[in-house]
C-alpha cells in the first residue's frame, strides 16, 4: 500500500514503543510552524503502546485517518474502528493507545496540538490476547 501522504522513513527512533512496523512522514516544516504534523503508517496488527500528552494547559493530539482501517482505544472504554475521513480528538492526560487492525495498513495524519509543559509518557504495550479480541 502506497499511502495517500507517503510512507516516509521506517519509525526506529520509537520502535520501542510499537508492536509490529510503522512508518513515519513529518509533514509540516518545523523551521517554518511550530505545529507537529506527521503522516504515521502502521503495518496489519501493528499497533503503538498505551501512551499519555500531558500538557498542563492545550496539548493532545488529533488523529486523521486517510488510508486503509486501525482501532483507538481510551483506557476504560471500548475500542473505536477507523476508517478514511475518521478524525479522533484526544485530549490531554488521556491514556489511550491506536493501531492498524489486523489484516489492513492503516495510515493516519497526527497533529501534536500546542500546550504548555508538554510530554509524552509511554506506557504499557497493549496485551495481545486483548488486541486479538477486537
Amino acid at each position: 500500500m502506497e499511502p495517500t501522504f507517503g510512507l516516509g522513513q521506517p519509525n526506529d527512533a520509537y520502535a520501542q514503543y510499537f508492536i509490529g512496523r510503522s512508518y513515519l512522514n513529518m509533514l509540516s516544516d518545523p523551521e517554518r510552524v511550530k505545529l507537529g504534523v506527521f503522516n504515521v503508517t502502521f503495518e496489519p496488527g501493528c499497533r503503538n503502546n498505551w501512551h499519555i500528552h500531558h500538557a498542563k494547559t492545550g496539548g493532545g493530539q488529533v488523529l486523521i485517518c486517510v488510508d486503509g482501517e486501525g482501532w483507538y482505544q481510551e483506557e476504560g472504554k471500548p475500542a473505536q474502528s477507523l476508517k478514511p475521513g475518521d478524525v479522533v480528538s484526544i485530549p490531554a492526560n488521556v491514556k489511550h493507545w491506536h493501531g492498524a487492525k489486523k489484516d489492513s495498513w492503516f495510515s493516519h495524519i497526527a497533529i501534536e496540538v500546542p500546550g504548555e509543559e508538554t510530554s509524552n509518557e509511554w506506557c504499557e504495550p497493549v496485551a495481545d490476547e486483548e488486541y486479538n479480541k477486537l
